[in-house]
């Protein structure tokens, strides 16, 4: 049987001598393996998301400020930079069951901590209670954000890996989705709050019942591929060293969390959503153009992660301030159908590009110095990567010559309140774009 890590001990002579009788096998209950891993992450997501759409309801019940508000929003991005590589060592440590399992507990047991301002009219301070809750919540994200790459690794065949991972990823982009229409509409009056914290604690604990009963082991007892059969269990920082590409991936992560707080506290400030977006987008293309080239050179490992550093600071943090642009310049359309409505256009048309970049891949006909090992010549990702850094300077040169709004939201907001005082008139003149107009307003 394998150990929690997820190898298995015939993964050497044994590998090839399996290969040729045929005897990797893929089982039935991997599906519903990855039905847990995508019911918990799209339930988490629910919760990340779940006060923003009714932010000002949510404000006015329980007394809160609008800084308060955001926090329960913004500690997720603030507790997956310091958990975010204690839940990799936890994966490699303990196991995808049990991790899995912890990360359903503790999305559960923030769904109830949450709700309980709701269920007890002796709570002095409500604040801490959401704030608590949405920690234990965000505990659980770093944990499951990381898993369906590894369940398709472990558990799927080649030829499902990837279908797998998506489905796992996008469960993810489908619970923030999910949040954005069903406040909204569960939400009407402020009496409708506890019906709302109710609603979001079903998801979590169903999942939590799931992942009891129905995961029984991190690995299956057959590897299903040749490439699961040769996973190690290397310690963290070693597997840190050989991993490169998850290396690249976490300093991606964690430079576009830093750089989505600093530019959204920016454009709180200053409401430049235009400016900040294309000038992100520009330097993200830069960024894009850089990684096209070097990653085509050898011993460039240091250069490679800078870049990495970069995209995600670049190009991750624009993400909620063009979710934020999105609202403005289609108001008064509702604020979930707007964000709703980009963020599955977005993903579509990154569907469609991750789909034309594998079709232009080849296999390298001379030898490599990659370490890959699934039995075949690594892929060549020269042309894909030029064309998408292509598509990035396209786009950008796009959005930044083409696209101009008013900002909507901000006018009828302006409108609405005739006392704005004198001195913050320029500014929020500047903001809108129109100072002749509010300089004129009595």
């Amino acid at each position: 049987m394998a150990g929690p890590a997820g190898d298995w001990p015939e993964a050497g002579a044994a590998t090839s001598v399996r290969s040729a009788l045929g005897g990797y096998r893929a089982y039935a209950r991997r599906w519903v393996f990855l039905l847990v891993i995508s019911l918990l992450s799209c339930s988490n997501a629910t919760l990340w998301l779940s006060f923003a759409p009714v932010a000002d309801t949510i404000a006015r019940h329980f007394l809160l400020s609008t800084e308060q508000i955001n926090w329960l929003s913004l500690v997720y991005l603030v507790v997956s930079i310091p958990f975010g590589m204690v839940a990799i060592w936890v994966l490699d440590s303990v196991g995808l069951r049990r991790a899995t399992t912890l990360g359903a507990f503790l999305n559960f047991w923030g769904s109830m901590i949450r709700s309980m301002p709701c269920m007890a009219v002796d709570i002095q301070d409500p604040f801490v209670f959401l704030l608590g809750g949405q920690t234990f919540c965000a505990l659980a994200q770093t944990l499951v954000i990381f898993s369906p790459a590894k369940l398709a690794a472990l558990w799927f065949p080649e030829h499902q890996r990837a279908t797998a991972n998506m489905i796992g990823t996008m469960s993810n982009a489908l619970g923030i989705l999910v949040a954005n229409l069903l406040s909204p509409a569960l939400v009407k009056t402020e009496e409708d709050i506890p019906l709302m914290l109710g609603t979001y604690i079903l998801p979590a604990g169903l999942t939590f019942l799931l992942a009891i009963a129905c995961l029984w082991e991190s690995v299956p007892p057959t590897p299903p591929s040749v490439g699961a059969a040769q996973s190690t269990s290397l310690s963290f920082l070693a597997g840190l060293k050989l991993e490169f590409a998850g290396l690249c991936g976490a300093l991606f992560i964690v430079f576009g969390v830093l750089g989505a707080v600093a530019l959204g506290l920016y454009v709180d400030r200053t409401k430049h959503f235009t400016e900040a977006i294309k000038i992100g987008l520009c330097l993200t293309s830069l960024a894009c153009v850089a990684f096209a080239v070097v990653s085509q050179l050898q011993g460039q490992t240091i250069v490679l992660a800078a870049i990495c550093s970069l995209l995600g600071f670049f190009g991750f943090s624009v993400a909620p301030v063009a979710m934020e642009l999105a609202v403005e310049c289609s108001f008064p359309v509702g604020e979930g159908a707007a964000a709703g409505l980009v963020f599955v256009l977005g993903q579509a048309e990154g569907v469609l590009i991750m789909v034309l970049l594998t079709s232009l891949t080849v296999r390298h006909a001379e030898p490599s110095v990659s370490t890959c090992q699934d039995g075949q010549g690594p892929l060549d990702w020269k042309v894909p990567m030029l064309l998408m850094a292509g598509l990035c300077v396209l786009f950008s040169c796009l959005f930044v010559l083409l696209f101009h709004t008013p900002y909507r939201r901000l006018q009828a907001e302006a409108d609405a309140s005739p006392s704005i005082q004198e001195d913050e008139r320029p500014a929020t003149a500047a903001a809108l774009g129109h100072a002749p107009y509010l300089a004129a307003t009595p």
